[in-house]
C-alpha cells in the first residue's frame, strides 16, 4: 500500500458509459463480445440519486462482462439535462475504452460491420516506436461518439516496420 495515497487500488471494477439508447449501445457491444449483458436492470433507489448527483434519477442499465474481469456498464439516462458531447478525442472528457485483440484487422473489420466509424479508413496502424513499437492499433468511433481502441501487441522479437526499413 502506498501510504501516501492512503488507499490500495486493487484492480479495475468497471467502466461506465453514458449512452443515448441503451439498446442500440447494447446491440453492439453484445454482438463484438459475442455474448449477452450479465445483467439488466432500471437503477432508481434514492442512495444512487445522491451518487450521481441527479435528484429522482432513472436509469436503464446494462452490464457486460469484458475478458479479463472487468465490466462494461451502460447507463441511459432518463433526464431532459443531457447533451451529446463533441466525439473528438481531443477534447477533455472524452474517454476511450481499449480492448487486447488476437489480431487487430479482425476485430477492426468486425467493429465496423456492426456501424463503428473508422478513425483511419484503410484500417489498424503499426505502433513504430516507444515500448509498444510492432503492436498495431486501432481507434474506431462507436454510439454516442465513444472511442474505441483495438490493441494487437506486436509478436515477440519483432521489430516494427520503420525499424527494418520495410513498408517505405
Amino acid at each position: 500500500m502506498d501510504e501516501a495515497a492512503g488507499t490500495t487500488i486493487t484492480r479495475t471494477h468497471h467502466v461506465g458509459m453514458s449512452v443515448a439508447d441503451i439498446e442500440a449501445a447494447l446491440g453492439f457491444w453484445e454482438k463484438l463480445l459475442g455474448h449477452p449483458a450479465r445483467w439488466r436492470t432500471v437503477l432508481d433507489k434514492p442512495y444512487l440519486a445522491r451518487h450521481v448527483g441527479y435528484p429522482g434519477i432513472v436509469i436503464d442499465a446494462a452490464f457486460i462482462d469484458l475478458p479479463g474481469g472487468t465490466v462494461l456498464e451502460l447507463l441511459q439516462y432518463r433526464t431532459d439535462d443531457k447533451a451529446a458531447l463533441p466525439d473528438a478525442t481531443a477534447n477533455p472528457g472524452n474517454v476511450h475504452i481499449c480492448l487486447a485483440v488476437e489480431d487487430c484487422g479482425v476485430a477492426w473489420r468486425r467493429a465496423v460491420e456492426l456501424g463503428a466509424r473508422p478513425i483511419v479508413p484503410e484500417g489498424p496502424v503499426e505502433v513504430t516506436h516507444g515500448p509498444n513499437a510492432g503492436a498495431r492499433v486501432a481507434y474506431l468511433r462507436v454510439h454516442d461518439g465513444i472511442t474505441l481502441e483495438f490493441y494487437q501487441a506486436p509478436a515477440p522479437n519483432a521489430a516494427p516496420a520503420a525499424a527494418t526499413g520495410a513498408g517505405r
